[in-house]
């Protein structure tokens, strides 16, 4: 038996959460978003002026299909696939626009029929990181490395009514404002700073997506 302990961060109390709720455009569709960090729940539960909550759970998953995009059979572009299908991005050029499509179709994972996804979350700021790489502004490198710039940790998926089902709700965990929305804005103005350094940096090493769609592996 295998049973973690999760946590939603959230500006109410979800004891129930539910199946088929919530935001269809999220980096990995519908879905339930959890973390194993208490300290980033309450960051994610917080918004201006509100205090907010980390939402305790148990889930056994043991037999539940789990999509590491972690692990080391996975890249960065399948995370990449699975962003570009699901988040709303506005691409105003043709070579984004193709970039978006070969990503897409090159090395996008069969990831509908999991019960639990485990991944890298995308923050409004570091999202512009997955931007800029698919504009062609940033390399591959670039993109890997910032990911890890900000500590975000794996984010916990629940996909399935299966998954849901197994959820058992704990406690609720209480996050001042002053303090947890205090260290969510200062990780975004890290990440935007980091942005900035990035697309200044003039030893830029690897590959760009217009090399990558041009077959380049060097």
């Amino acid at each position: 038996m295998a049973k973690i302990t999760i946590y939603h961060g959230s500006k109410e109390i979800i004891s129930k959460p539910e199946y088929g709720k919530g935001k269809p455009y999220n980096d990995y569709g519908l879905g339930f978003y959890c973390t194993k960090h208490i300290e980033l729940a309450k960051e994610w539960g917080c918004v201006e002026n509100e205090d907010g909550f980390a939402n305790e759970y148990e889930i056994e998953i043991s037999g539940l299909k789990v999509l590491n995009l972690c692990s080391k059979e996975y890249s960065i572009l399948n995370w990449m696939a699975i962003l570009l299908e699901n988040r709303s991005f506005t691409l105003n050029t043709p070579l984004s626009r193709k970039a978006q499509q070969f990503i897409i179709e090159n090395y996008l994972p069969d990831y509908k029929g999991y019960d639990v996804i485990v991944g890298y979350r995308a923050d409004d700021s570091y999202f512009s990181f997955a931007k800029a790489f698919v504009t062609n502004q940033i390399t591959l490198d670039q993109l890997s490395n910032a990911m890890k710039l900000g500590k975000l940790g794996e984010q916990i998926v629940i996909k399935s009514k299966k998954a849901f089902d197994r959820l058992q709700f704990i406690q609720s965990h209480i996050a001042k404002n002053e303090l947890y929305y205090v260290k969510k804005k200062s990780r975004d103005t890290h990440a935007r700073e980091e942005y900035k350094r990035i697309l200044e940096d003039e030893s830029v090493t690897g590959l760009y997506i217009a090399d990558i769609m041009r077959g380049s592996t060097k």
